[in-house]
């Protein structure tokens, strides 16, 4: 039998850094994760860079039922906090986009930071650990796992949510919560790329890897980023970024030239080059592959400009500034990057995530109702949430 001051149950992102938040306070801490690595979802972001903050992180950029629920976190322990640890560590990072920062090397180093400062405050991390039990005594927690007994007087449930599922992502989280009486709100895979119907896949899928910068809107919500053409369907930041607020049925909206006034610029273009084809005023914003797909997809006849009437050409503006998509699906929980929805927030206290019926028990990262926007808000709210707990533990 182990008996830790903490005991953290998940080596990821908001895991480890409670562990270091924790320890460094004075707190004997443990943390046992079932994988055979740490970090393992840190070492494939950002294309292997990580994507670990956002300068612009607020509570706006996420979703929760409960929308005040990310302040007080975000607010103890900011972007700014973060950025200053890993500029102590002298990893050389850049801003990407939006105030999106990435490591100029890799994601490897924001692992070993993590597990330098948690080696400092003599933190003891363990591996292949499978949790067998867990059960509330009057001086805290009793576990027993595939390496042990453990007890601790603070037990902190980092285990993630149920995105990629190759990395070891489970329910393993929400059936602790629903364990101790809480409730978990429905959860689906966000930040994903759609699928789409036979009909508009058959044609699609033939401009697959073309990109181009568009916006998407849907439940009144609006993204202006790249979108990505797939040869399953719709992909790029603006079509995961959406995908957070799509629901099955729902049209997604898209502008695929949100800085343009597109029916002026081609009333412009009828007077200026009454002879040229369609196709050709439109190459001069869209790649030309693009552009022989489209006017098929839309039924758009491709002729001189002079041959349209004002009202075609505003049709054509809207084909091309209103497409409406409703799309079959999304990819699911193998490329979604994080998980809506989670182990509901209520139960919980936003100054330092311990639950509010059971002393000593805490909830961190994306295991919760708290989902981000794409660009390093979700590896803020893992840092903000794993610190909170990590000071109250």
């Amino acid at each position: 039998m182990q008996h830790q001051d903490v005991i953290i149950i998940g080596a990821g992102a908001a895991g480890l850094f409670c562990a270091a938040t924790a320890a460094a306070r004075g707190r004997s801490v443990t943390v046992l994760d079932h994988a055979k690595k740490v970090g393992r979802k840190i070492l494939m972001s950002g294309g292997g860079r990580c994507n670990f903050t956002n300068m612009y992180s607020s509570h706006e950029n996420f979703i929760c039922n409960n929308p005040h629920f990310t302040k007080s976190a975000l607010s103890q322990y900011t972007q700014w906090d973060f950025i200053g640890l890993v500029n102590e560590y002298q990893i050389a990072y850049h801003e990407k986009t939006l105030g999106q920062l990435f490591c100029d090397d890799s994601a490897k180093q924001i692992v070993a930071m993590l597990l330098a400062e948690c080696a400092k405050h003599h933190v003891t991390v363990t591996t292949s650990c499978e949790i067998l039990t867990i059960n509330k005594h009057t001086r805290g927690y009793h576990l027993n796992t595939s390496k042990g007994e453990f007890t601790c007087e603070s037990l902190v449930i980092a285990t993630g949510g149920l995105s990629m599922p190759k990395l070891g992502a489970s329910p393993f989280g929400y059936q602790i919560a629903e364990q101790f009486g809480m409730k978990v709100t429905p959860t689906r895979a966000a930040l994903v790329p759609f699928t789409l119907h036979t009909h508009d896949k058959d044609v699609l899928a033939e401009l697959s890897g073309v990109s181009v910068e568009a916006a998407a809107t849907c439940a009144d919500t609006r993204f202006n980023e790249g979108i990505l053409f797939t040869h399953r369907g719709l992909s790029g930041p603006a079509i995961l970024q959406i995908s957070s607020y799509w629901e099955a049925g729902d049209a997604v909206e898209i502008d695929l030239l949100p800085q343009l006034d597109l029916e002026y610029a081609l009333t412009q273009a009828q007077h200026a080059q009454p002879n040229s084809q369609l196709s050709t005023v439109l190459s001069e914003w869209f790649p030309k592959r693009l552009i022989t797909q489209l006017l098929g997809y839309f039924k758009i006849d491709n002729k001189p400009m002079k041959q349209y009437q004002g009202k075609q050409l505003l049709t054509i503006s809207e084909q091309f500034k209103q497409w409406q998509l409703k799309p079959n699906g999304t990819e699911g929980y193998r490329t979604a990057e994080v998980t809506l929805g989670g182990v509901d927030t209520d139960h919980f206290s936003s100054k330092t995530m311990e639950s509010k019926e059971h002393k000593g028990l805490y909830f961190i990262g994306e295991v919760l109702d708290v989902t981000g926007w794409l660009g390093g808000y979700n590896f803020q709210w893992a840092w903000s949430s794993g610190y909170v707990a990590g000071m109250d533990a």
